[in-house]
């Protein structure tokens, strides 16, 4: 969709046509494979037991492609990241579409090609790359699996490793964050009629929520034309506040439909 300004139905014809998406590709565009991955990595990261359930899930098949160009303007990428993170209150377990820098190297990660950025405490940050869709490479992944099973069943029981790699006496409850609890940046855009005093008003809810403003892009609207888009980063603030604040600034009459969220991770 970046690289051609192809809508989504074609681009997805086309993963489907080289097998990169499924037949039925559900799991694949709404990003239910990866919270399936993302789900399990938080289990062995952080010794919890698999919650899929409480994972927070949304895919990219109400990705606009003008949201991908305002990206662009403003330096970022959008891709689809799973995300499992260790946070104050509990663990952080989400899928959805994220704007990242350009210049961070999981934001170059194109086509078939996936990628995992794993944070420890002694060596920072980590990262493997590698074909993630594709007959051979889900072949060799199969296989793998297979060959594990196979040495899990002949390996004497006193010395298997647990599954997940922590003893089941040794496994946390730390519990999975509900969306709303969660802390990060955000990419909003709003259709608005092009009227004197619509940025006050919307910058004005968003202060009233605590919300404070990293950037803004107001495009100007076209000859003829009597709408015009508003671009806002902001700074980290919890979910709950940004629901409050998109509610508020929708009941707006000078609001044209729905503002479109997209989270916002520097990853850095």
């Amino acid at each position: 969709m970046r690289d051609k300004g192809l809508d989504f139905d074609v681009v997805l014809k086309e993963a489907q046509r080289l097998g990169y998406a499924e037949s039925d590709p559900t799991f694949d565009i709404e990003g239910v494979d990866a919270a399936h991955k993302a789900t399990i990595m938080s289990a062995i990261a952080f010794g919890v037991p698999v919650q899929f359930e409480k994972a927070y899930v949304e895919g990219i098949t109400k990705l606009q492609a003008s949201d991908i160009r305002y990206a662009e303007q403003l330096g970022y990428r959008i891709k689809l990241l799973g995300i499992a993170r260790r946070a104050e209150k509990g663990i952080e377990l989400r899928v959805h579409p994220t704007l990242i820098p350009a210049n961070r190297l999981i934001a170059n990660v194109e086509g078939a090609m996936n990628a995992v950025l794993v944070q420890g405490d002694a060596v920072g940050a980590t990262l493997y790359y590698g074909k993630g869709a594709g007959a051979e490479p889900t072949a060799s992944a199969v296989i793998a699996d297979l060959v594990d099973i196979t040495r899990l069943a002949t390996a004497d029981p006193e010395h298997r490793v647990p599954y997940l790699a922590f003893q089941p006496d040794e496994m946390s409850d730390t519990p999975i964050l509900p969306m709303a609890e969660v802390t990060t940046s955000y990419y909003l855009r709003i259709r608005v009629a092009d009227k004197l005093g619509v940025v006050a008003d919307v910058t004005r809810i968003l202060a009233d929520s605590t919300i404070s403003i990293d950037a803004m892009l107001q495009k100007e609207p076209g000859e003829g034309e009597t709408q015009t888009d508003i671009i806002i980063l902001t700074h980290q603030t919890q979910e709950k506040q940004v629901d409050k604040a998109i509610n508020a600034i929708e009941a707006l009459s000078t609001v044209v439909g729905k503002v479109t969220r997209i989270r916002l991770e520097e990853l850095g």
